[in-house]
């Protein structure tokens, strides 16, 4: 299965860490839809938005990865899955279920998160905007 990662699973070494059958394939921008940060955990969330773009990657993943992803992003207590499609196929995320107000992320998470763009080759003026967020 595809799925789409736009936080700290864009960081190659954890991911292969959670999801040992993971093969990144390519970055991809999703479309009306805005990066952010927010929850306890100060972990990275996705919301719609018009004309915005969250760049990530795009990995084939297997179903035991996706078991265990599920266990990782706590679902369906902390995130659900979303679904769009992408060239005609279908792809699965994780966006959270309660949108609480925005956090900033540790500087261990965000750290995790940079060394990702890096891995994935993504352009990081999407997350400098993310972390400040308009009042």
């Amino acid at each position: 299965m595809l799925y789409f990662a736009y936080g700290s699973n864009l960081n190659h070494f954890q991911m292969k860490r959670r999801c040992k059958d993971s093969i990144f394939l390519k970055k991809i921008n999703l479309k009306n839809f805005k990066l952010t940060f927010r929850s306890k955990y100060r972990a990275a969330d996705i919301e719609p938005k018009k004309g915005s773009i969250v760049p990530g990657g795009l990995f084939e993943i297997s179903k035991r990865d996706e078991k265990k992803l599920d266990i990782y992003e706590d679902f369906p207590i902390l995130y659900k899955k979303f679904s769009f499609l992408y060239y005609g196929k279908k792809v699965m995320t994780y966006t959270m279920v309660k949108k609480t107000s925005f956090m900033y992320p540790t500087e261990r998470y965000l750290n995790i998160v940079k060394k990702g763009y890096n891995d994935c080759n993504v352009e990081k003026k999407y997350l400098i905007k993310a972390l400040m967020p308009s009042w």
